[in-house]
C-alpha cells in the first residue's frame, strides 16, 4: 500500500462498536478487571496502554515499516528513552550539527550517569569510523540537521554502526516516512517529533520511537516509556492521528514552496549562504536526491552583515511568523542563535525558515521586502 493511502487508513479503521468512522477518544485511565481478576480487554492502566495510543503506535509502524513503536508526550521524551536505554560507560556518537536539545541531553543530562559522547561531522565516514570506541553502543543521525541541513549517508554510518556491534538512531523528523526511509536503509530505530510535521497544526506535543526489529533493545525502550510515564494523552494522540491524514499532501506542498524560496534566496545579493538540499550546489544534494523522494519543508539562510541583519530581517516580515517550531502549516522564521543560546555553534546571521503550505508567491514577496534595504 502506497503512504498516501497508508496515511488516510493507518490507525483509523472505523470504530467496532459504533461504526463511525472517526475514532473515538478513549480518555479513561484505568480499566475494569474480569471477575476472575484477570484484564480480558487488554487494558490495565492508560501509562501502560490505551486503545486512542495503540491506534497511534500502529499508524506510525506502518507509516515507518516499522516492526514496533513506542509514542512519547514529546520529541525529547522519546529521545530520552533511546539514551535511557543504554548503560552507564557506554558510548554514543551524535553530529556535532544536531538540534540543540539532544546535545543538551547527552551533554548536561546522561553525562552525569556515565553515558559518553563524542560529536563528530557526520557527513564524514571516516570521521565517524574513526570515533569508534569499544564501547560505542550507538550512532544517532540526524538528516537533514538543525540548523545547517547537513545530509548523512544513512546507510553507509548504518553499516559502520553494526560493523562495531552498534545501533543506528535516525531522527526523522524533518523528512517524515513520506521522504525518506531510514529503516529501509539500514537504520535500526527511527526518532520522530510527531509535534512537528506529523501532527502538522502547531497544536499538540509528542514524540515516537520506531524500530526495524521488535528486539531487547526497544523491549527497554518500551520499559522506559512504561516506567517513566512520558506518555501522550488520548487527546494529543487522537490529534496526531488526524494530522497524519494530510501528511503526504502537506509534505508535497511544503517541499514544493521550500525549492521556490531557497531559489529566490540564493540570488539574493544580501544572502551569503543558503542550506537546503535540494538546491543543486549543496554539499549534501546528490546524496539527498538518492535517500529521500524530496526535499523538505525546511531551509536556513545566512544574511551578509551578521546578527544584526538577520534580526532586522526576521523583524520586518509579515507573512512569516517570528516562532520556534516547526512543521504547521503556517510559514515559521527564527533566529536560531538566540534560541540556543550561550555555547551554541550556529552562525549569529543564520535565519531558519519552517516553510508553510501558502502560497509561494507571497512568501517569497514576504522575504523581498523584509530584505530590501
Amino acid at each position: 500500500m502506497k503512504i498516501d493511502t497508508l496515511a488516510v487508513h493507518a490507525g483509523s479503521e472505523p470504530d467496532p462498536e459504533t461504526g463511525a468512522l472517526t475514532r473515538p477518544i478513549h480518555l479513561s485511565t484505568t480499566f475494569e478487571r474480569g471477575v476472575d481478576g484477570s484484564y480480558p480487554k487488554g487494558y490495565i492502566y492508560t501509562r501502560s496502554g490505551n486503545p486512542t495510543r495503540e491506534a497511534l503506535e500502529s499508524c506510525l509502524r506502518q507509516l515507518e515499516g516499522a516492526a514496533a513503536a513506542a509514542a512519547f508526550s514529546s520529541g525529547s521524551a522519546a529521545t530520552a528513552s533511546v539514551f535511557q536505554s543504554l548503560a552507564a560507560g557506554d558510548h554514543v556518537i551524535a553530529p556535532r550539527d544536531v538540534y540543540h536539545g539532544t546535545a543538551g541531553l547527552l551533554r548536561d543530562v546522561f553525562a552525569r550517569w556515565s553515558l559518553e559522547s563524542t560529536f563528530v561531522d557526520m557527513t564524514d565516514l571516516a570521521e565517524v569510523r574513526d570515533a569508534i570506541q569499544p564501547s560505542t553502543r550507538l550512532i544517532w543521525i540526524e538528516t537533514p540537521s538543525n540548523p545547517l541541513l547537513k545530509v548523512t549517508d544513512i546507510g553507509g554510518v548504518s553499516a559502520i554502526a553494526h560493523q562495531a556491534g552498534a545501533l543506528c538512531v535516525s531522527d526523522n523528523t524533518w523528512a517524515t516516512p513520506v521522504l525518506q526511509r531510514p529503516l529501509e536503509l539500514g537504520a535500526d530505530l527511527t526518532v520522530h517529533a510527531t509535534t512537528k510535521y506529523l501532527g502538522g497544526h502547531g497544536d499538540v506535543l509528542g514524540g515516537a520511537v520506531l524500530a526495524r526489529v521488535e528486539d531487547d533493545f526497544f523491549g527497554r525502550v518500551r520499559r522506559v516509556q512504561t516506567a517513566y510515564g512520558a506518555v501522550p494523552s488520548p487527546f494529543d494522540c487522537w490529534l496526531v492521528l488526524r494530522g497524519v491524514q494530510t501528511l503526504a499532501l502537506r509534505m508535497r506542498a511544503h517541499s514544493e514552496n521550500a525549492a521556490q524560496v531557497a531559489a529566490y534566496l540564493s540570488d539574493h545579493l544580501s544572502v551569503d549562504a543558503v542550506h537546503y538540499p535540494g538546491l543543486p550546489d549543496h554539499a549534501g544534494h546528490d546524496l539527498a536526491a538518492r535517500q529521500m523522494s524530496g526535499f523538505g519543508g525546511m531551509l536556513s539562510f545566512q544574511l551578509k552583515g551578521g546578527r544584526n541583519s538577520a534580526m532586522k530581517v526576521a523583524a520586518k516580515v509579515k507573512v512569516f511568523t517570528r516562532a520556534t517550531s516547526l512543521g504547521g502549516t503556517e510559514s515559521l522564521i527564527e533566529h536560531r542563535a538566540s534560541i540556543e543560546g550561550p555555547g551554541t555553534q550556529t552562525p549569529q546571521n543564520l535565519l531558519r525558515l519552517s516553510v508553510g503550505i501558502e502560497d509561494a508567491s507571497d512568501l517569497i514577496d514576504d522575504l523581498a521586502q523584509a530584505l530590501a534595504d
